[in-house]
């Protein structure tokens, strides 16, 4: 029968995580329906059916994260003939070959938003885009003692039942095990999270893992020398845990989100910081606010401006508008300007593709419409991909100065704070005046390895130039 497999929920992201499952054992299901919501860092997304049928099996239970392309769920489709199985003696006939045939699996590839309805306060809030490694349980020490399979974890054909494993791993690199008679715990797993991978368990059979845990009995049976005395020990230190104490556990998000900040801090990040004199912003905001309000019915942003600008910038910076991967510095073609929305307990990061091809009005109604789509779980998976910089609004929160955490392999994240009157000096043909002016500071964090302090420094020149030359006459449509 068909099978529905792990999606793909990010360019960065090797696994997912399965938050609900929409349809039950023996409930019929559309081509296209969502069947289960699952969650990474960057999204709750509903995964849709391949098929039209009856949902016969769940393979993976909620709460439970998988990897990319592990199959979750078994469907009979419409129009699916099943056949009878097999006597027993036929099974029991058959080759190995034959009887795995058809469990074979494919084999593993490469491993804040502000209160609502405000005028005052930006719509949205940037974060890293992160990709989803959650490490497994820390296993038990196993002897070599222990590498034969006991009698109850052999399957019928005399094969070890790796199944007993509780890390992550795929079903073929268990099938691939129960071949070599192995025990899966006895194997240090190089993928994401400690999984197990195929090279790992080639390597161990190479190496002489097999010979060794054939010799196990040997040892086991062997009387064990008399331990010396034990030494006198440190009474247990005293619980961390007052009166009053609470423990909130981990969301799968948060796990996630977690998991792509310890890597995203592998990066060598540098900053520059400038000052933003958003007069012209601010003037043609009041301005023009009410007017577009009665237009359009939602209101305008700075968001919107500062998306503006960033795009443009990134138009004459190819260097920032791009991802860093072990092969090089991909420039990429296309400006996709990722935003982060603040949802419970997490922040999911939908992209604006070709932002550069907006209007001030354009992406206003995208990063209103995203969301809003985001804040009621309706992103689709093609809203959270392909983005190639990050704006990071942290002002809503009177932030005045935020060191953001790049969204890798993103090259360059900008943030925008709060906007504050300030006394500055203002130069006049008269000589210098003391002003108030609404000032924002702004901090362009940037990945080293793809660029310096002097690009970095003429991107946010750029940036602030177009924002400070808004007035009266720039065009909002």
């Amino acid at each position: 029968m068909p099978k529905v497999q792990m999606p793909q929920l990010g360019e960065s992201v090797a696994e997912g995580t399965i938050g609900k499952w929409l349809k039950q054992p023996g409930d019929h299901v559309d081509k296209y329906e969502p069947i289960v919501e699952v969650i990474t860092d960057k999204v709750n997304a509903e995964v849709p059916s391949p098929f039209e049928g009856t949902l016969t099996e769940i393979l993976v239970q909620e709460g439970e994260t998988v990897p990319n392309n592990a199959d979750i769920a078994v469907i009979e489709a419409v129009g699916e003939v099943i056949s009878e199985a097999p006597p027993a003696a036929s099974i029991a006939e058959a080759t190995p070959e034959e009887t795995t045939a058809e469990a074979a699996a494919p084999q593993e590839g490469a491993d804040g938003h502000g209160p609502a309805g405000s005028d005052e306060r930006p719509e949205w809030q940037i974060a890293p885009e992160p990709s989803v490694e959650e490490a497994p349980a820390p296993a038990q020490p196993v002897s070599a003692a222990t590498a034969v399979a006991a009698p109850e974890r052999t399957g019928g054909d005399g094969a070890a039942d790796p199944d007993g494993y509780k890390g992550p791993t795929t079903p073929a690199v268990r099938r691939l095990a129960r071949e070599h008679n192995l025990d899966l715990s006895l194997i240090a797993g190089s993928g994401h999270g400690g999984r197990v991978t195929r090279d790992d368990v080639l390597k161990f059979v190479e190496s002489g893992g097999v010979q060794a845990a054939a010799q196990a009995p040997a040892q086991r049976a062997a009387p064990a020398a008399t331990p010396p005395p034990a030494a006198p020990t440190a009474p247990p230190a005293p619980s961390p845990v007052a009166q009053g104490d609470s423990l909130k556990a981990a969301s799968p998000m948060r796990r996630a989100i977690a998991a792509q900040m310890t890597k995203a801090l592998q990066v060598p990040v540098a900053y520059t910081t400038i000052e933003v004199d958003m007069s012209g912003v601010v003037a043609l905001r009041i301005q023009r606010k009410g007017e577009y309000q009665a237009q359009e019915g939602i209101s305008l942003t700075f968001d919107a401006f500062v998306a503006k600008a960033t795009v443009e910038a990134l138009k004459r910076h190819a260097d920032f508008n791009a991802h860093y991967t072990d092969e090089g510095h991909w420039r990429r073609q296309a400006v996709n300007l990722g935003v982060a929305v603040a949802v419970e307990d997490g922040l999911v990061v939908p992209v604006i593709k070709n932002a550069d091809q907006f209007s001030i009005h354009g992406l206003n109604q995208q990063i209103r419409d995203l969301a809003e789509r985001a804040r009621a779980g309706k992103l689709k998976l093609d809203d959270i991909q392909g983005g190639t910089f990050t704006l990071d609004n942290t002002g809503w929160t009177g932030s005045m100065i935020t060191q953001p955490i790049i969204n890798v392999p993103e090259v360059g994240i900008l943030t925008m704070e709060s906007i504050v009157k300030r006394p500055v000096v203002v130069e006049t043909g008269n000589g210098d005046l003391i002003g108030i002016k609404p000032i924002m500071n702004m901090c362009l964090g940037f990945d080293h390895r793809a660029t310096d302090g002097a690009q970095a420094g003429r991107f946010v020149a750029d940036v602030k130039r177009w924002l400070e030359a808004v007035d009266s006459t720039t065009a909002i449509w």
